[in-house]
């Protein structure tokens, strides 16, 4: 079904951006829900269609790129029907959130905020800081080496071994770099709120789709959840989403996840024994299927840059760093780097140079948009602070970046599905995801601006 909208009334665009080999139906349960809440005479509602299903491999530039044409369309489509746009707002799922990051830039370098007054910018479980692990292991060495080589050009950039054009940087690094187009023109909406899982997201873990150099999450059994109100049991407290156990809850706590992990290993079992003989096909199949799309997308993007593809290249080419000077300077680590540790050492002089606002709580006391909101680099650690991760470096500097422009930062519990990745837009109609209905009305209720 079609939520566009047919009223001329509507001065309020908002376009959706599915994710990684996604579609407009990925987003039909979001459209539909925005719909019911805001009617055509007050919204216009565009999902974005360009960078469907393999279109997505084609990297985050593209995609943005292709993003950027559509808006412009749409809104000349409706001038000459009389309609006149006047705010816009962005919304983006899993890789879609890097997409419309990197469509703002050039929305804004091509002055269109200076007549359209950017209003919502929203992302649902978006890899902000990449997909690279900073876990240890030899697996995840492989992971963060070849994973990478499986998806074109966005494989390369979400796992940041890109060198996106002459900055000598990864493409996400270039996004969150304090002196680019991106961050400027992201800092102009009015409001920028995200949605990470803290458990269950098989594609983007919470560190970096919270934007965070610490994750409080690991551990749930041993802490207390703290829910906002009316949300409970899905959206967590910004402010304070987890506290220490007392001592009688802790040993209540231990003493049921023995019997709670004894039984889901049991209950496991056949899913697992099942998994051995399906996980070695279903590694060869993604292989094959994978080159198979590089190839095609490789294909694509060189036509892109003739101006082969029905976009010219050259109206969405700005230069990327106001200050070339720092772009050319601290080249991105490689990703064999900050692969032996899975925290930095509490204490050392590593650790301590880490000590930036990085996940900044959220105070309703005070305009929460504004970059204000960063602000704990005065703030004692608490031993019960979760340790800070073993990111790159780049990865530090992209956290502190982003953090300066001010986000609202909702942790979402989704525990009844395995896959909470698709349950928090509810990306399927199924009452298996109901908890993603939940992160939909909060954000229609509680942060959606019209």
């Amino acid at each position: 079904m079609d939520y566009t909208g047919d009223s001329q009334e509507a001065q309020h665009l908002c376009v959706l951006v599915h994710g990684l080999w996604g579609n407009p139906n990925h987003l039909a349960f979001m459209a539909k829900s925005l719909r019911e809440k805001h009617p055509e005479e007050s919204l216009h509602i565009l999902v974005a269609k360009r960078n469907s299903n393999s279109f997505t491999y084609d990297g985050i530039e593209l995609g943005g790129e292709r993003v950027c044409q559509e808006i412009e369309e749409e809104i000349e489509k409706l001038a000459k029907k009389g309609q006149e746009i006047k705010k816009l707002s962005l919304v983006g799922y899993s890789l879609g959130g890097l997409v419309i990051r990197y469509a703002a830039g050039l929305l804004d370098s091509k002055g269109f905020f200076e007549k359209i007054q950017p209003v919502n910018f929203h992302t649902f479980a978006s890899p902000h800081l990449g997909v690279r692990t900073p876990l240890r292991g030899w697996h995840n060495h492989v992971w963060n080496v070849l994973g990478a080589r499986t998806l074109s050009a966005s494989g390369r950039q979400l796992f940041t071994i890109d060198n996106f054009r002459d900055t000598g940087k990864p493409l996400l690094e270039v996004l969150a770099d304090p002196d680019s187009i991106f961050i400027k023109g992201l800092a102009k909406f009015q409001r920028r709120t995200l949605y990470a899982n803290v458990v269950n997201d098989r594609s983007a873990v919470y560190y970096t789709t919270g934007i965070s150099k610490t994750d409080p999450f690991t551990h749930l059994d041993k802490v207390k959840i703290n829910y906002v109100p009316g949300y409970n049991d899905v959206i967590l407290d910004p402010k304070d989403p987890v506290a220490p156990l007392d001592s009688e809850e802790a040993h209540e706590t231990a003493y049921g996840g023995i019997i709670r992990a004894s039984q889901t290993t049991l209950g496991r079992l056949p899913f697992f024994l099942a998994m051995i003989f399906f996980i070695p096909v279903g590694v060869v199949a993604f292989l094959i299927n994978s080159g198979v799309q590089s190839l095609r997308s490789n294909r694509r993007i060189r036509l892109h840059e003739r101006g082969l593809a029905g976009i010219q290249p050259g109206n969405y080419r700005f230069p990327l760093i106001t200050n070339m000077r720092e772009a050319v300077e601290d080249v991105y680590e490689n990703i064999n780097s900050s692969q032996s540790n899975e925290y930095l050492v509490a204490g050392t002089e590593e650790e301590a140079a880490q000590e930036e606002p990085s996940s900044p709580k959220l105070d309703r006391t005070q305009d929460v948009s504004k970059p204000s909101l960063s602000r704990q680099a005065s703030e004692k650690k608490s031993p019960h602070d979760p340790p800070t991760l073993a990111l790159a470096p780049y990865q530090f500097r992209m956290i502190q970046a982003l953090d300066s422009v001010g986000w609202r930062k909702y942790p979402v519990y989704i525990h009844k599905v395995r896959h909470s990745h698709a349950a928090i837009i509810v990306r399927m109609d199924k009452a298996s995801f109901d908890e993603g209905r939940v992160v939909m009305k909060h954000w229609l209720e509680e942060e959606f601006i019209l």
